[in-house]
């Protein structure tokens, strides 16, 4: 009689291996399509094989706690030659077929080689998350950090990178094309590996411009929709510095003042600038120590008592037509507050009883969610949309 093999199937987009714990059923034993026959465990959970048809245990040649590939043979069913012809299925196995559990060349277990293709990295590849001192002294003459090795497949025990993985990576870097990264290159990508290591969020809400957009045509000099929107978180973290606190340990530290950044664009990079006391400014004041650290910024030669030291930072992804962003606080940040591109859209008069066009723009915060949760974030954001919305309380 013929047989089907039972292979091991695709379980999920990214598991490219599963490991038997349990047969279901043993050789002889009548089943029918769709009946589980095998549970495995993956990297994400416990599930079952069903048989792809109905028939007899032949064999199952797969080892309990041994993990296979997808496309894996785990066993033979035996089937009728009506049943195989219903199912379409050609019961002979070609040379290029499934791979069989049992495979053993030159006399040692077949190592499981996922078959999976196109996943950005190898669905096994578990970083550098466990390093021996030889490879932390290596790392560390290389000026590498564990995140620069995310992406290696560990040929260790338990996946872990080993040396020889570790070289293997270095040596094939050498052969590709390499440039050197400036020192803000290096500073930011730092900063994000530090701020990186917190559970960080984002809430975000739609805010009208017009008011704010009328407001600014009155002004001398004229603040841009960023400065509003500093300008409001300011005063609504002075009405409650909480959300800006950092936790440390046990204790959340509160700001002993409402110092905030904002963002620049540099050369390969981005720069920070503080305003101190922004809250104790008024918005004319700030439009004037706005415009003189943008252009120091730009020209790299912002003063020290401008750099460092702020609680949150405002940045306008809007400026690069973006309209929603999820940016990252600073490590020594709870907060960041971002600001997206205007643009028209349709809003609904009560009073008139029709859709009128109004200026719109989304505001984000992103937040560390050991300190804030979502309803604290969401209220924060609130008040700011309120407060840029009534531009006269600025």
């Amino acid at each position: 009689m013929p047989q089907i093999p039972i292979i091991m199937p695709q379980l999920g987009e990214s598991i490219a291996e599963a490991t038997i714990v349990n047969f279901l059923v043993k050789p002889g034993d009548a089943i029918t399509a769709d009946q589980d026959i095998i549970e495995v465990e993956t990297n994400k959970a416990n599930m079952n094989i069903a048989s792809p048809s109905t028939g007899v245990i032949k064999a199952l040649t797969a080892k309990l706690q041994e993990s296979y590939p997808v496309g894996a043979v785990l066993g033979q069913i035996e089937v009728t030659e009506a049943e195989a012809a219903r199912l379409g299925l050609d019961p002979a196995q070609p040379d290029d077929g499934p791979v069989p559990a049992d495979a053993a060349p030159n006399g040692d277990q077949r190592r499981v080689r996922p078959t999976v293709r196109g996943l950005p990295v190898p669905a096994h590849a578990a970083g550098a998350s466990f390093m021996s001192p030889r490879m932390k002294a290596r790392m560390h003459e290389l000026g590498l950090h564990a995140a620069d090795l995310a992406g290696i497949a560990g040929s260790g025990a338990a996946g872990r990178v080993t040396i020889q993985d570790f070289e293997k990576y270095i040596n094939n870097l050498n052969q590709q094309k390499l440039t050197e990264a400036s020192s803000m290159r290096v500073a930011v990508a730092d900063a994000m590996r530090r701020s990186w290591t917190r559970p960080l969020a984002t809430v975000g809400l739609p805010v009208g411009l017009d008011p704010l957009l009328a407001h600014r045509k009155a002004q001398n000099p004229k603040p841009g929709p960023a400065l509003y929107a500093l300008r409001a978180l300011a005063i609504a973290l002075a009405e409650n510095s909480a959300p800006a606190g950092r936790l440390v340990g046990s204790q959340i530290v509160h700001p002993s003042a409402i110092d905030l950044g904002f963002a620049v664009e540099a050369d390969d990079g981005v720069l920070v600038p503080v305003i101190r006391n922004a809250d104790q400014k008024t918005l004319s004041q700030l439009t004037t120590r706005y415009a003189e650290l943008v252009e120091l910024a730009r020209q790299r030669k912002l003063p020290g008592d401008a750099t460092g030291g702020s609680i949150a930072t405002v940045t306008n992804y809007g400026t690069f037509s973006l309209t929603f962003a999820t940016p990252i606080p600073l490590p020594e940040q709870t907060l960041v507050l971002g600001l997206g591109a205007g643009r028209k859209v349709p809003h609904w008069d009560e009073a008139k009883q029709q859709f009128i066009p109004v200026m719109e723009a989304n505001l984000t915060l992103s937040f560390d969610h050991r300190v804030l949760d979502g309803g604290a974030a969401g209220r924060l954001l609130l008040r700011i949309t309120d407060l840029m919305t009534h531009p006269e309380q600025l």
